[in-house]
């Protein structure tokens, strides 16, 4: 019998990574969608496939034998969705961040755990060759003893949805750019205890223009940082330096990389490379031949299967608590200008 899905958020990324995956699974029956905007609902599940339309999910799980969810909702309704779908048998993918706070994220990933189910995340850059082939081959990197993530923007503040309201989102570049390099950097070092955590936070550019690469906003609206530089220390006494921007007035318009520093070799992400110092010269002693693949696919079909079969890694309920604890500090941090311990 064909497992039936639901997606409860009718947006960009429901339809282009969510919708788009179930579609290609022979062993799954769209089921419905749920959003507040009906209209947009009926619209989303006609385009892609899906039974039904709602507009409340409470209606939705009561009129619906729904097997899997996907929470594609603004960060401040992933916690009611999450538990919701939970509460009603169902397997969960949810979008990033787990939560607004570690709290939240804490009694999701308890709820998930009591009742046998599968709670993933979308920290789909895990998912990627390049973040497989560095977990695979870290150990020619001899003790790594810092780590740099970076997801910077030049000019890249979000001008649709809710990016830039603080009291929806919970943040700006961190909470929806960063967490992904953290995460991934996180996932390819083995989630090292942490000791504690420095951060300062910027607004200096989101309030004062209106327009970028990615649209227009309202200035007198943008109520999240625009760049957050951070600093973790773990147990171990290693490091892991985070720098992430919506507007940065930098050359690059990009970067998202992970750079892994070891007493024998260092390491990059994008591209994935592996390499040394041989007496003044650069030694390359490892990249992959792969060609690169959608991490987004991967990600969804690591959750697939994981539900269907019950074999592979997905991002965990557990793994995304910490990466929110992470994320919290950070803010913290930034907040009271002080160092977090964790």
């Amino acid at each position: 019998m064909k497992k039936r899905v639901a997606i409860i958020g009718a947006g960009q990324v429901a339809e282009t990574v969510h919708a788009s995956y179930y579609q290609t699974r022979e062993e799954l029956e769209l089921a419905a969608v749920c959003d507040p905007n009906l209209e947009r609902a009926n619209e989303f599940a006609r385009e892609n496939g899906f039974l039904a339309a709602y507009d409340d999910a409470k209606t939705m799980f009561q009129r619906e034998a729904i097997d899997i969810v996907s929470i594609c909702t603004p960060n401040r309704f992933h916690f009611e969705n999450v538990m919701l779908a939970l509460q009603n048998g169902a397997h969960v993918m949810c979008e990033k961040p787990p939560a607004m706070t570690p709290e939240e994220a804490e009694q999701m990933a308890g709820e998930a755990a009591s009742r046998g189910l599968v709670l993933a995340y979308d920290f789909h850059h895990r998912f990627s060759n390049e973040a497989r082939f560095l977990k695979k081959e870290k150990a020619r990197l001899g003790d790594i003893y810092v780590t740099r993530a970076q997801a910077l923007r030049r000019s890249g503040v979000p001008g649709w949805g809710t990016f830039t309201n603080k009291e929806i989102q919970g943040g700006g570049p961190l909470i929806d750019i960063g967490i992904h390099m953290l995460d991934v950097a996180m996932y390819v070092l083995g989630f090292p205890k942490v000791k504690r955590v420095m951060a300062k936070s910027f607004q200096k550019i989101g309030t004062k223009k209106s327009m970028g690469s990615f649209g227009s906003w309202d200035p007198l609206k943008f109520t999240v940082e625009d760049a957050l530089f951070g600093w973790i220390e773990f147990e171990n006494g290693h490091i892991l330096e985070l720098e992430t921007s919506f507007a940065l007035h930098m050359k690059e318009n990009r970067i998202f990389n992970v750079s892994f520093f070891g007493d024998e070799a260092g390491g990059t992400l994008y591209p994935a490379e592996i390499f040394t110092d041989n007496d003044g010269d650069l030694e390359m002693l490892k990249a992959p031949g792969f060609i690169e693949e959608d991490s987004h696919s991967a990600s969804m079909a690591a959750f697939v299967e994981k539900v269907l079969f019950d074999r592979g890694d997905v991002a965990t309920g557990e793994e995304g608590l910490i990466i929110q604890r992470l994320v919290a500090a950070l803010y913290e941090s930034a907040e009271k200008e002080a160092c977090v311990y964790l």
